[in-house]
């Protein structure tokens, strides 16, 4: 699946999406082709106070488990609780169904500091992938 050129990467393989002053994130195909289908997601409650590169989470599935981190400053302003009982969306449309939080950014905060859907993609190449 090719990486969607309107979205922001982390290079620990979260994507993010600025809508106003909420940024949407998940995770990328890459890292759920790496996990295989997921079946347990921790998220981080509504109010919790996120620093760029900070753990927000945990996704396991039957190969691996993998901590999730925020590509932005912020507060969670709502999660996508759905996915707590049931983390398949996020196998099956990692870019849409399978969002997980939505952060308000703290003042100043930006998404420049993340990659291109380019620069990622170069990213994989340079990792082998």
């Amino acid at each position: 699946m090719a990486n969607p050129s309107n979205l922001k990467y982390a290079t620990t393989h979260e994507w993010a999406k600025l809508d106003g002053d909420t940024v949407v994130v998940g995770i990328t195909a890459f890292a759920v082709e790496q996990l295989t289908e997921p079946t347990y997601l921790e998220l981080p409650a509504v109010g919790t106070a996120l620093a760029p590169g900070g753990k927000f989470g945990v996704i396991e599935s039957y190969k691996s488990t993998s901590d999730l981190y925020s590509p932005v400053a912020g507060t969670v302003v709502e999660r996508n609780d759905p996915l707590t009982g049931d983390p398949k969306p996020v196998y099956d449309d990692a870019f849409g169904a399978g969002w997980m939080l939505k952060i308000k950014l703290s003042p100043g905060a930006t998404l420049d500091h993340l990659l291109s859907a380019e620069q990622y993609d170069q990213q994989l190449a340079t990792e082998g992938h």
